[in-house]
């Protein structure tokens, strides 16, 4: 079993390395430099990783598989951000509709109302 000192160092050493990852993904596309990246080893969490805000959140135990999964999550991040404008155009569509169809709703329970 090791030791709380020795889980500690291998801890450290894993987040030097992962901010190390995370930085070689930032300058290889040129984005996400507003995301840091904390190691929080739990082999209780349903997650393996995931972001927050501008923190990806790395859940594994296994530093090889940590790894594995910072390159996953800042590729998620970084294709939401892609996405993120066809997100926004596709919500106010939605709004623009539901407010158009309530207005036709409502214009038929005024005709039918006076008609009974």
């Amino acid at each position: 079993m090791k030791s709380v000192q020795s889980q500690r160092v291998t801890i450290e050493i894993g987040q030097d390395r992962l901010i190390e990852e995370l930085g070689r993904l930032q300058q290889k596309l040129g984005l996400g430099y507003e995301l840091s990246v904390v190691w929080l080893p739990d082999n209780h969490n349903k997650l393996s990783g995931e972001v927050k805000g501008n923190k990806i959140r790395i859940y594994e135990e296994d530093e090889s598989k940590a790894l594995e999964i910072l390159k996953h999550e800042f590729l998620d991040y970084a294709i939401s951000k892609v996405m993120e404008p066809y997100e926004k155009i596709a919500n106010k569509l939605i709004g623009l509709i539901n407010d158009e169809a309530y207005c036709r709703k409502e214009k038929l329970i005024e005709v039918l109302a006076a008609l009974i």
